[in-house]
């Protein structure tokens, strides 16, 4: 086969079939195709997109690229397709594992302005990503549950193609979305999936069109698969909780688990956690509801929390945060309309949180803390945020173009749009 023809063929809007498609994941990953005709690739499918087949032919190359996990027990996933101060992740692994289920968690870096979990992780000193099957096996049959890094063993050819997206303006093709988050739950022998598909200005997704033509393309791979899969449509207006960036989000996350949270991350937490469990145990939701919102009030969470991170050798009491800070005041008095979570999240990228390019080093320890929110009413001269800062500082004035701000209090719409 030839590289460029089947670049064109894309490029002309014409279906790939299988044996293509696996012609350029695997040459590609075998370092015979390079990062440019590849780019070029992804770009051809982000204009002209896939068919269905197309996707969950792609989709199989993914997954067969790498390792495949199996287990004994039932295995449940959870994915969100990336906001600002998206910590769900860390607080449902807990959750999951207080519960009883089982969940291998694959994670991935930032991608643009949105954090990653892994980065998230990574703020934890010591801790273990990337283990052995072994490892991961006992994990499971200890803890419960394990959080890991993509490995060069499952589904190696995604996190390639992860990392290439993240720098080549294709990380918002909804075919290339879907393969990407699919794979991984496939090769992890996930049988229960719960997806946060975030859309809005801060997300990927601005539209919740675009949202539903995703969790319908999720749908028909996992039927394909003979998975569970259900999808949470979430707003991604707004910063999700209270802070933003690596480690200031992992210790927001022992704050919840400790019963210290912001409410539209608590109900967001919930319905996504209780999903998973409605079809792991074949109960109602209103019974799943109960059980998850039981494990965190009375801390069993909590536990379950510092058993995963002390499991995989991570030091919980030693979450990198920067020692400089500073904090930005309001220049007027007025109730706070709207935080563009777009803005704070590329101001929190520009201190160094996020990637600009592939092999860029990031700053774990860098962040905002948001100290009032949407409906808050603020005189001039208090404190909005604070800011953690490393190698890079930005001007208070850029921070306050993040807030909008009105006479009158509104009420600030609920972050789940709807089941799907």
């Amino acid at each position: 086969m030839n590289v460029v023809k089947l670049i064109d063929k894309k490029r002309s809007g014409k279906a790939l079939n299988k044996q293509e498609l696996t012609y350029l994941v695997d040459g590609f990953v075998a370092g015979e195709i390079p990062d440019y005709q590849m780019s070029a690739f992804l770009m051809a499918v982000t204009i002209n997109g896939f068919s269905d087949r197309e996707v969950i032919a792609f989709t199989d190359v993914l997954v067969k690229s790498g390792k495949q996990l199996s287990f004994d027990e039932k295995m449940v996933d959870k994915h969100s397709t990336g906001g600002v101060g998206d910590k769900t992740t860390l607080i449902i692994a807990p959750i999951v594992a207080a519960l009883g289920m089982k969940m291998v968690k694959m994670s991935g870096r930032g991608l643009g302005h949105t954090g990653g979990t892994v980065d998230k992780l990574m703020a934890i000193q010591n801790m273990q990503l990337n283990l052995p099957e072994d490892k991961i096996k006992k994990s499971i049959s200890e803890i419960g549950v394990c959080l890991l890094q993509q490995s060069a063993e499952i589904a190696p050819a995604d996190k390639m193609l992860y990392q290439l997206r993240d720098v080549t303006a294709t990380t918002e093709s909804i075919p290339l979305i879907a393969s990407s988050i699919m794979c991984k739950k496939i090769a992890s022998g996930a049988k229960i999936i719960v997806i946060d598909i975030k859309v809005g200005k801060g997300a990927f997704l601005k539209t919740q069109k675009e949202g539903r033509a995703l969790a319908q393309l999720l749908q028909k791979i996992a039927k394909r698969y003979h998975i569970k899969l259900t999808c949470v449509l979430s707003r991604m207006d707004e910063p999700l909780g209270i802070n933003i960036g690596n480690g200031l989000e992992v210790m927001e996350s022992l704050s919840f688990l400790n019963g210290d949270y912001d409410d539209k991350l608590y109900d967001l937490v919930v319905a996504l956690s209780s999903h998973l469990l409605v079809d792991y145990q074949n109960i109602s939701h209103l019974e799943a509801q109960e059980q998850v919102k039981e494990v965190i009030s009375n801390k069993e969470a909590l536990n379950a929390f510092f058993a995963i991170i002390e499991n995989q050798e991570g030091r919980i009491k030693k979450v990198k945060i920067s020692r400089k800070n500073m904090v930005v005041k309001s220049v007027k008095s007025g109730y706070i309309k709207k935080i563009d979570a777009l803005q704070m999240g590329q101001l929190v990228q520009q201190l160094g949180a996020g990637r600009l390019k592939a092999n860029d080093k990031i700053d774990l320890g860098v962040g905002v803390v948001l100290l009032k929110k949407s409906g808050d009413y603020v005189k001039e001269g208090e404190t909005l945020l604070k800011v953690y800062y490393g190698k890079n500082k930005i001007s208070n004035s850029e921070f306050l173009k993040c807030y909008h701000f009105a006479n009158n209090k509104t009420q600030p719409p609920k972050s789940i749009i709807a089941i799907i």
